[in-house]
């Protein structure tokens, strides 16, 4: 079984969306490890805030497969594809971790980058795998986040609203 650490977003109809995701999550995978949700605002476009988090999951998928079963997880939530990168999601789903793999795999960069640049990506993952190691860095996530320039990018719990 591989630990697996994903990273949800959503800026449409946020509730909505994310407690479908969880819910499909927890049906595929079973056990999820869910970080606290954040809020931030649109990056690359002006749009409505995100709600951003991290959830860890194990699974014997290998990479390709879990991608595809994500990306059939955003469709079922009616996430449009072909649009420009920076655009309003009804749900966004990537791998951001999958053991200690780097590099390509079936298609997808591991780690995601996004870990190191974003903070509604690193203070999640820090979250849920404070004492896990990056696999180039070698450096905790907790210690990753407590250097990150947490001036870049404005960031702020929320709760989820019950269905």
């Amino acid at each position: 079984m591989a630990r697996v650490y994903l990273g949800l977003g959503s800026n449409i109809d946020r509730h909505k969306h994310i407690r479908a995701a969880l819910s499909e999550l927890r049906n595929r995978f079973g056990d999820l490890i869910v970080s606290p949700v954040y809020e931030s605002e649109s990056i690359g476009f002006k749009g409505s805030p995100f709600f951003n988090l991290v959830v860890g999951i194990e699974t014997p998928l290998a990479v390709g497969a879990l991608q595809h079963s994500i990306k059939a997880i955003e469709d079922q939530n009616g996430r449009v594809r072909g649009g420009p990168k920076f655009s309003p999601r009804t749900l966004d789903i990537d791998i951001l971790i999958y053991d200690s793999l780097v590099g390509e795999h079936d298609g997808v960069h591991l780690p995601r980058d996004e870990i190191l640049t974003n903070a509604f990506v690193l203070w999640p993952l820090s979250d849920v795998a404070a004492d896990e190691l990056h696999p180039q860095l070698k450096q905790t996530y907790r210690d990753l986040w407590a250097g990150y320039d947490k001036s870049k990018q404005a960031l702020w719990p929320v709760q989820l609203a019950a269905p």
